[in-house]
């Protein structure tokens, strides 16, 4: 290969909701299919998904020798025991394919390559004050290069995309930011999937950036038994994801889950955007207000050490706008789940899925059935992680399948 709606409540596995076809012209179709089954199951045999999928014994067979002569799948230690002759599971191969990912933020810049197991081969990090478009290009380029030099001339070759996410409109966060106007309004101009690709040889993707963070729950989270799920990234901004049975679902402008720009109530009695209560700029301005230095929020996500009672009210602020979203997004779609995901240590998004569900019990949800409240899985590079899943998933996957190239 080119490297029905499950009853409300109740995910179905992706077996019953997807089906191979034995008619002519779909070979690519149930190709993907079985290599959307091996990535979610684990190693499988022939027999094995034939019974999934419905197709012959014959058309796996085809599908299954093709896969492993393009080296995407490996044969795995026969399983004995059986009546007959023995069993041959088939496994992803991680060198069968690799995707680039770039994640441009408001705060800092991330490229990374992974394999066809999704496993992070390579990641170079920049951060800065503001995303000035010379430097973070420059980066770019200089960093695709670099990790091109690291692969030998045959795993070059199996490099099947790169997916870039970013916010869109970029500009429009100057102020936000604290950026220099003139500078921001650049990349109003600066087509950068255009540069990129002037570049590379291979296919350039483009998606929102909290969008790419949701994608890549669905595709590398453990997301087994979800069809539906809605999905919060908290960076520099707050921002999200929908999944609808069990595809990410981006709206005709690419802005659906743009759930930062969601109202929700604060403190003093206004309204507010989700993004001006519960971003991680917003815990930097409370460090800085004291005139404490926050620039550790940025470079190391990892540890923010003893960040101080500004935590504390932080934790507290955005627990509950958080609440008051899923609430508002539950009473639009019946959402099996909420999950949490963001910039910052483990210990602190744990804290925080907690002041989350310590504020919905305080807020009138009558006729509504709560979603599951969920840490992600993913970890804090997911935005860049989603970007490398854009041409995973365009080139071999179903059923998960984000985008198609956006221009």
């Amino acid at each position: 290969m080119d490297v029905g709606k499950p009853k409300p409540g109740i995910a179905e596995p992706l077996e019953s909701r997807i089906r191979g076809t034995n008619q002519s012209g779909m070979r690519d179709y149930n190709e993907r299919l079985v290599l959307t089954l091996v990535r979610q199951q684990g190693a499988l045999s022939k027999s094995d998904i034939a019974r999934m999928t419905g197709l012959s014994a014959q058309t796996i067979s085809v599908i299954m020798r093709e896969l492993e002569a393009e080296q995407l799948l490996v044969r795995q230690e026969p399983v004995r025991g059986r009546i007959g002759q023995p069993s041959v599971p088939m496994a992803l191969n991680p060198d069968g394919a690799f995707f680039m990912g770039l994640k441009i933020g408001r705060r800092s810049a991330e490229l990374v390559l992974i394999d066809f197991l999704g496993k992070v081969r390579s990641m170079q990090h920049l951060p800065y004050r503001y995303p000035a478009p010379e430097t973070t290009i420059a980066f770019v380029h200089e960093g695709i290069a670099k990790i091109r030099e690291t692969l030998s001339p045959d795993e070059d070759k199996r490099i099947a995309g790169i997916g870039i996410a970013m916010p869109f409109e970029l500009w429009n966060w100057a102020d936000t930011i604290g950026a220099p106007t003139e500078v921001m309004n650049e990349w109003r101009y600066r087509k950068i999937q255009t540069e990129v690709q002037e570049k590379v040889p291979f296919p350039v993707y483009l998606q929102n950036d909290a969008t790419s963070a949701c994608g890549a729950e669905l595709v590398f989270g453990e997301t087994t038994g979800l069809s539906d799920f809605v999905y919060f990234y908290i960076g520099a901004f707050a921002g999200g994801g929908v999944v609808l049975d069990g595809r990410l679902y981006d709206g005709p402008s690419g802005n659906a889950g743009a759930l930062g720009s969601m109202p929700v109530p604060s403190r003093d009695g206004r309204t507010r955007q989700l993004i001006d209560v519960a971003s991680v700029a917003r815990l930097e301005e409370l460090v800085a207000a004291r005139g404490a230095d926050a620039s550790h929020l940025w470079t190391s996500p990892q540890d923010w050490g003893d960040v101080g009672p500004d935590l504390e009210t932080w934790l507290t602020l955005a627990g509950e706008a958080l609440a008051y979203a899923i609430v508002s997004a539950t009473s639009v779609i019946d959402f099996e789940a909420a999950i949490i995901e963001g910039w910052m240590p483990r210990s602190v998004r744990r804290r925080l899925i907690e002041a989350v569900s310590n504020a919905l019990p305080r807020i009138d949800a009558e006729g509504l059935r709560l979603p599951e409240i969920r840490e992600g899985t993913v970890g804090m590079h997911a935005r860049a992680l989603g970007a490398a899943s854009l041409p995973l998933s365009n080139r071999f996957l179903i059923g998960a399948n984000l985008l198609s190239k956006r221009n």
